[in-house]
C-alpha cells in the first residue's frame, strides 16, 4: 500500500508545489506508481502538467464535496506511471463547505482510502495556510516533507506549523512524522545560505531530519511550469533536474533502511 506525503509549509514562495511536481515525476521515472493531489486552489501543481483547470469535468472539489467517486477525477500525465487529481479556483469555497461536514478533517483520508493500494506514492501539494485543506492533508497523510526556503525569514510561522502537527497527532490520533526538512533555492556559496541552512538544523535540533539534497535557485526550475512541463522533462540536464532526482534517491534509499 502506497505512502501518502504531504508537502507542507504554511509559508509561501518555499518551493511546495515545484517539489510536490518534480519529486513525484522523479518517483515515477524511478518505475513507482504516483498519484499527485493538488490541494491547492490555485492550481499550479495542475497547469505544471499542462492540464486546462477551467475545462476539468472532475476536480479535487468534487471528490471533496462528495459529488464524485476519486477514480473518476484522476488524470493521467505526459509521464508514465505518474497521475494527478487537479484542482482549480471551486476548491477556494471548500473551507467553508467543508467546515458543516461531520467529520470534515477525515474526507480527503476517506477518499485516498480507495485508491492507495494502486499507487507506490501519493504526493500532496498542500495550500499556504494552516485551514481545513490542510488538516485534511495532514490527517490524510503517513508523513510530511517541509520544503524552507534559504532566506533570513525561514523559520518564521514554522513554531506555529509545528504546534499544528501535534495538535492533529493529539486530538485525532493522526500522526504525520517529518520525513524530512528539504532546503530550496538554496546557495552554499553565499554567507546568508550557509546561515540559513546552520539555522535550520539548530531549530529542529535532529540532522538526520534535514535532507542531504538541497535544490538550488534555478532558472529552468522557474520557467517549466510556464510550458507545461515539470523541469525534469523539460531541461533533463538543469541542477534543478539534477537535484530533484538526488530527493527522489535519497527518499527511496530512506524506504529502503
Amino acid at each position: 500500500m502506497g505512502e501518502i506525503i504531504s508537502i507542507l509549509n504554511q509559508k509561501g514562495g518555499c518551493g511546495k508545489t515545484t517539489t510536490a511536481v518534480n519529486l513525484s515525476t522523479a518517483l515515477a521515472l524511478f518505475d513507482k506508481k504516483v498519484l499527485l493531489v493538488d490541494m491547492d486552489p490555485q492550481g499550479n501543481a495542475t497547469t505544471g502538467f499542462g492540464v486546462e483547470k477551467a475545462n476539468l469535468d472532475y476536480s479535487i472539489y468534487s471528490v471533496l464535496s462528495r459529488e464524485h467517486d476519486i477514480a473518476d477525477a484522476i488524470l493521467p500525465t505526459m509521464v508514465e506511471g505518474l497521475y494527478i487529481l487537479p484542482s482549480n479556483i471551486s476548491l477556494s469555497g471548500a473551507e467553508v463547505e467543508l467546515s458543516r461536514e461531520i467529520g470534515y478533517h477525515s474526507i480527503l483520508e476517506e477518499a485516498l482510502k480507495n485508491v492507495k493500494e494502486l499507487f507506490d506514492y501519493i504526493i500532496v501539494d498542500v495550500p499556504p495556510s494552516l485551514g481545513i485543506l490542510t488538516l485534511n492533508a495532514l490527517v490524510a497523510s503517513d508523513s510530511v516533507i517541509i520544503p524552507i526556503q534559504a532566506e533570513y525569514y525561514a523559520l518564521e510561522g514554522m513554531a506555529d506549523l509545528l504546534k499544528t502537527m501535534n495538535l492533529v497527532e493529539e486530538r485525532l490520533q493522526s500522526p504525520s512524522p517529518i520525513k524530512g526538512i528539504l532546503m530550496t533555492l538554496y546557495d552554499s556559496r553565499t554567507r546568508l545560505g550557509r546561515e540559513v541552512h546552520q539555522e535550520v538544523k539548530k531549530f529542529f535540533g535532529d540532522k538526520e531530519y534535514i535532507f542531504k539534497t538541497t535544490i538550488p535557485r534555478n532558472v529552468r526550475l522557474a520557467e517549466a511550469p510556464s510550458y507545461g512541463k515539470p523541469c525534469i522533462l523539460y531541461d533533463q540536464e538543469s541542477k534543478g533536474t539534477i537535484s530533484y532526482i538526488k530527493l527522489a534517491e535519497e527518499l527511496l534509499k530512506m524506504e529502503d533502511k
